[in-house]
């Protein structure tokens, strides 16, 4: 293999590399909003949670054990 044909093929390899972490950052992008999104949600939830328990005064203690 010559030295030209050797350049092509490293061109080529990194012209795939590029589109490869394109990609990957693209996933990542993707998953991180829904990370994000899914820590909003969770928050929300607690938050519910804690005015529910305050509503109705179920303390943790006072809950029936699991096998009732």
């Amino acid at each position: 293999m010559g030295l030209e044909q050797r350049v092509i093929e490293l061109e080529s390899r990194l012209a795939f590399q590029d589109d490869t972490i394109a990609a990957l950052n693209d996933v990542v992008v993707a998953q991180q909003r829904d990370i994000e999104r899914l820590q909003q949600q969770i928050a929300v939830l607690a938050r519910r949670q804690e005015e529910m328990v305050g509503q109705f005064g179920i303390a943790e203690g006072d809950a029936p054990p699991p096998h009732y």
